[in-house]
């Protein structure tokens, strides 16, 4: 039925790119701390749901379109870079007691990581890449193949985003005790949402 290869080590690849550092986990991490549980599973939730619209763009072949016409891919690309920088620059020159980046509410943070994963354009060039390693080239890959593999890639992420925003809830509840471990992680993830805009702007 579905023209899958070697989907054991397709599982795999996709929790080894989970792990990878990038926005979306620190978009997750950063919902957990400020929201708990509950705004880290709608940042999981967000990332999810970019993921498949990327996905599925690459699979009706976006990526060959933006490939065709360079403009539109860094249009979109540089977007994105601004986007995070914004984030990151609020994440710094947040003063002690102000209103926080990443609001304590929990459809906020299903936007703000759907907005950060929807921002990386090469997420679509990525995907268009990395389907055709595990299709069965003797076997016809229909749409029921992809949607397998989106499915399983949307469960992978699913159970990894509850993961670590269980850890992250339990590391920010040992950390709420002393305000100035907390500043400083907010402007970490400040820097590092910056870094990733800049990283995105010179991609080519």
């Amino acid at each position: 039925m579905f023209a899958i290869a070697d989907y054991p080590s397709f599982v795999v690849a996709v929790i080894v790119f989970l792990l990878i550092p990038g926005p979306g986990n620190l978009a997750l991490v950063t919902s957990t701390g400020k929201g708990g549980l509950r705004g880290g599973l709608a940042a999981t939730l967000g990332v999810i749901a970019g993921d498949q619209v990327l996905m599925w763009l690459a699979v009706a072949g976006v990526a060959a379109l933006l490939a065709a016409y360079p403009p539109a891919f860094r249009g979109v690309q540089w977007l994105g870079a601004g986007y995070l920088a914004w984030l990151g620059l609020r994440m710094l020159l947040a003063k002690p007691g102000a209103a926080p980046v990443l609001k304590i509410r929990t459809g906020h943070y299903f936007r703000q990581a759907l907005a950060i994963t929807l921002l990386n354009p090469k997420a679509i060039v990525f995907y268009m890449a990395f389907f055709p390693l595990f299709v069965d080239p003797a076997r016809p890959a229909g749409i029921a193949t992809f949607a397998a593999m989106a499915a399983t890639i949307a469960a992978l992420t699913f159970v990894y985003g509850v993961v670590v925003s269980a850890l992250t809830h339990r590391l920010a509840e040992r950390l709420r005790a002393d305000p100035r471990i907390g500043r400083f992680m907010a402007r970490a993830a400040g820097v590092f949402m910056i870094g990733f805009g800049v990283k995105l702007a010179l991609s080519r």
